[in-house]
């Protein structure tokens, strides 16, 4: 089920819980993809992932907030020319291979199509496009909680998440836990955020980050060529030479 975009709105622009979580997927996305790599390329998240989309509304060539209509949509950047839109879940405005980086988050987890919905993603991305998912991590903690938007949908383990991009043809190229703190406003945990954020990344066997975030790729086999595979070196020539028939002189006499 899909979260509705208000109560999403809420959540990372008014609550400070919010605030601090959009804050630690944001880094780890521009520390994935910094500024000057996305210089010019097209830009498009799907489900709520406009918090994390901001940092490169200067430089990219452009930056689409997809929103699904179970959802709803809200205008987004505030201030701003609004590049948010409405979509139908597996049927995006986009042309086939439009897209160079992909960000989803609220969108997988809460689909009722999963299937369809990596296919969308995979038809939009060009060849070589990156994406990257931003899921509930089984195993932690923002999950199991309502307070958050994590602890809806379906929560992911990475050999899930893994498994079910490669089904849809995506390559992992690289996959991370974030969101170490609990998800509580408790003054103590909200001074030793950076700390346990610090700690998680640096120790990956704990592996209890609240999100789990996941770099795929799209990689295109090179077509084939119909015919020989090899070229025939001496090709044989049996009807070279053959020109027009010359007609038989007359027999008149």
């Amino acid at each position: 089920m899909h979260l509705d975009v208000l109560d999403l709105r809420n959540f990372y622009y008014r609550s400070a819980l919010g605030r601090a979580a959009q804050k630690v997927i944001r880094d780890q996305l521009v520390e994935w993809w910094p500024v000057s790599h996305v210089q010019g390329q097209t830009v498009a998240g799907y489900g709520f992932a406009v918090p994390l989309l901001r940092p490169y509304l200067p430089d990219a060539r452009r930056v689409i907030g997809l929103m699904p209509g179970p959802q709803g949509v809200m205008p987004w950047p505030a201030g701003q020319p609004n590049v948010s839109v409405l979509c139908e879940e597996t049927l995006w405005p986009l042309r086939t291979g439009q897209v160079d980086r992909l960000v989803l988050m609220h969108g997988l987890e809460t689909s009722e199509h999963a299937g369809a919905l990596l296919e969308e993603c995979w038809r939009s991305l060009g060849p070589g496009g990156k994406a990257v998912f931003v899921v509930p991590n089984r195993a932690g903690l923002w999950s199991r909680s309502d307070a958050t938007p994590f602890g809806y949908g379906r929560p992911y383990s990475l050999g899930q998440l893994e498994a079910q991009l490669r089904r849809h043809r995506f390559v992992t190229e690289r996959a991370i836990s974030a969101l170490y703190r609990p998800p509580s406003l408790r003054r103590g945990w909200r001074r030793s955020a950076a700390f346990l954020e610090k700690v998680g990344r640096h120790m990956p066997i704990l592996n209890t980050g609240g999100v789990l975030m996941v770099e795929a790729s799209k990689q295109v086999a090179a077509p084939s060529r119909p015919g020989l595979t090899a070229a025939v070196k001496r090709p044989l020539r049996v009807l070279e030479g053959i020109g027009a028939p010359v007609p038989e002189p007359s027999r008149r006499r």
